[in-house]
């Protein structure tokens, strides 16, 4: 039975769902069990990946111009980092984080291989198969967003701006979704889809994605 782009989607989304006990620090925050040293690391690693994946969305849109679609999506994704790096601020101040050490800041290794991957994607992947790898990632990412955003308001007294970054990526984001369902359809359509291929680049993009908190909680 052939599947729809929106049953691709959520089947690709369901296969590639991380195990919830591999990420540890997650849960820490939610309880208010992190340190602020580890708040304040997570908004600078942040800082070098919203840039990063701002830059490769960019590209992406660039190379997938024969699918409206996909161009649209991709578009859209660049346009919400940049959005999302101007809540990053309010977040690094309060987790007390000065410019000072922006600037010293030596990135993590751990906490980079994520955006250093989707990077190599916008070089490397066909759109479409990427689209469907970040979708099943985004659904993840999302739903640790709304754990942090909560644990921040209520453990460690954050304030609304503070958490908007978090609570940007945990929001639906009903245009977004259409838009992918959209650029998979056009791709299976016209026989330009690898699943496969999207699901090894899913599945590496979770890896890394599980890198960066593994990173972070090493924190002292």
């Amino acid at each position: 039975m052939t599947l729809t782009a929106a049953e691709l989607l959520a089947a690709t989304t369901a296969r590639l769902a991380p195990d919830p006990q591999t990420n540890s620090l997650v849960p820490l925050i939610a309880r208010g069990e992190a340190s602020r040293e580890t708040l304040a690391a997570l908004a600078l690693e942040q800082r070098w990946v919203i840039a990063a994946d701002h830059r490769s969305f960019l590209h992406l849109a660039e190379r997938a111009a024969d699918s409206p679609a996909a161009t649209a999506f991709f578009t859209s994704l660049a346009e919400g980092e940049a959005l999302a790096g101007e809540h990053l601020a309010a977040f690094a101040e309060e987790s007390g984080v000065t410019e000072e050490r922006t600037r010293s800041h030596p990135p993590r290794p751990g906490c980079q291989a994520y955006p250093a991957y989707v990077a190599w994607l916008a070089l490397n992947g066909s759109p479409a198969d990427v689209i469907l790898a970040l979708t099943a990632n985004f659904s993840a990412w999302g739903g640790y967003c709304a754990r942090i955003a909560e644990g921040l308001r209520r453990h460690y007294g954050f304030s609304d701006e503070a958490s908007a970054f978090f609570d940007f990526f945990a929001q639906p984001a009903p245009d977004l979704d259409a838009q992918a369902t959209a650029a998979v359809q056009t791709a299976l359509d016209t026989g330009r889809l690898n699943t496969d291929m999207a699901h090894t680049y899913g599945s590496l993009l979770q890896s890394y994605e599980a890198m960066f908190w593994d990173s972070l909680r090493e924190t002292p």
